[in-house]
């Protein structure tokens, strides 16, 4: 009896191991692939990425020397425009956010809790390159697009104060509740002021004109601008959000549906390698 136990109780250890094995591997089998992961872990760890932060107001700077140099007397007082969110203010700890929740696209209710609740940190380097520009004499406007419903205004202004940002006030702060057509508010900055730089993460924050729904147009009208960026034009990388997601989608924050993220992996293989048969 006793080996016929011990053979009963051997069958049923091998029976079981397959179950086991299987049930060990059930977690790592069941994550979902999320289109959104490769870009915030970049935005998340690497170096690079902070790399052209810095690079960017490196050419800021000097390209702002440059142009304070052939100021001349009378000319306007010199100024600098600013978009805000991932220009000024980083959105680092929103995506990273969004991944936990196993989102894939942007989600608005998450973004005004997180913009309520102060969650934006410091660009690298921004916060240098804007005092330098106010121990300049150069004063610098903020014109950004948002909507929190009544709190836009004083969110975005608690934003910036709480990372002791130059100029946080009303005289230089604008924010777009009802358009992202920044070019009215610029153009009245432009009429008392000489407008030395201006700084985006956006094609939009610079010209009205880039904001087309077509992939290839905005490229083409990037190609005929070349001379501008790194001169008076500024822009940083943004690998998550922006109206280039218009072009593909045409809108700028599509719902995130199935037939969304076929569309998104169809856009990242347009210029995909196409072997010889």
């Amino acid at each position: 009896m006793p080996q016929l136990k011990n053979a009963i109780s051997l069958a049923l250890l091998l029976l079981a191991t397959p179950l086991v094995h299987a049930q060990a591997a059930t977690p790592e089998t069941t994550v979902r692939s999320n289109l959104l992961v490769d870009a915030v872990a970049w935005r998340q760890t690497a170096a690079e990425f902070r790399a052209l932060y810095y690079q960017g107001f490196n050419v800021a700077k000097a390209r702002l020397d440059q142009a304070l140099a052939q100021q001349k007397p009378g000319d306007k007082k010199p100024a600098i425009i600013s978009d805000i969110d991932d220009t000024i203010l980083s959105s680092n700890t929103y995506w990273g956010f969004l991944i936990g929740q196993d989102k894939e696209f942007f989600d608005d209710a998450v973004w005004d809790r997180w913009v309520a609740a102060n969650g934006p940190t410091l660009t690298p380097g921004a916060l240098e390159f804007l005092e330098y520009a106010k121990s300049r004499g150069v004063e610098v406007f903020y014109v950004s697009s948002r909507d929190q419903g009544d709190k836009t205004y004083e969110y975005a202004l608690n934003n910036l104060r709480a990372l002791k940002v130059p100029y946080a006030d009303e005289a230089h702060v604008t924010i777009l509740r009802e358009s992202s057509n920044k070019e009215p508010a610029q153009h009245k900055i432009a009429e008392q002021y000489n407008v030395l730089l201006m700084l985006g993460d956006n094609l939009n924050d610079f010209e009205r004109s880039f904001y087309v729904d077509k992939v290839e147009q905005r490229a083409q009208l990037v190609d005929a601008s070349r001379s501008k960026f790194g001169g008076q034009y500024i822009i940083f990388p943004n690998p998550t959000d922006g109206h280039w997601l218009k072009a593909i989608f045409g809108e700028s924050e599509p719902a995130d549906t199935p037939a969304n993220r076929a569309r998104f992996r169809e856009a990242a293989q347009q210029g995909a390698w196409k072997p010889a048969s």
